[in-house]
Order: structure tokens, then sequence, then C-alpha cells
């Protein structure tokens, strides 16, 4: 999946990994799979 933004988005696979690790320390969670209901939460 991370593969498929990064050729969408044009970028590297490495910054879509660095930019997931970053939103996922912001939010207080582990991974993708805590990634919805943590933005549920938020919004």
């Amino acid at each position: 999946m991370n593969r498929e933004i990064a050729a969408a988005l044009f970028v590297q696979l490495r910054t879509v990994k660095i930019h997931l690790t970053k939103v996922y320390r912001k939010l207080g969670i582990d991974g993708r799979d805590q990634l919805a209901s943590a933005l549920r939460l938020a919004g």
C-alpha cells in the first residue's frame, strides 16, 4: 500500500514511510491499523 501511495504522489517509498511515522507519532498510535479510528476521534 505504501508503494501505491508513493507512485500516486510521485515520491519515493521512503518519503511515504517517514511521513506516516510522523503522523503515527503525533496521533499517539503504533500503525496503520489504528489510523482510521484515531482520525475519527480527531475530526
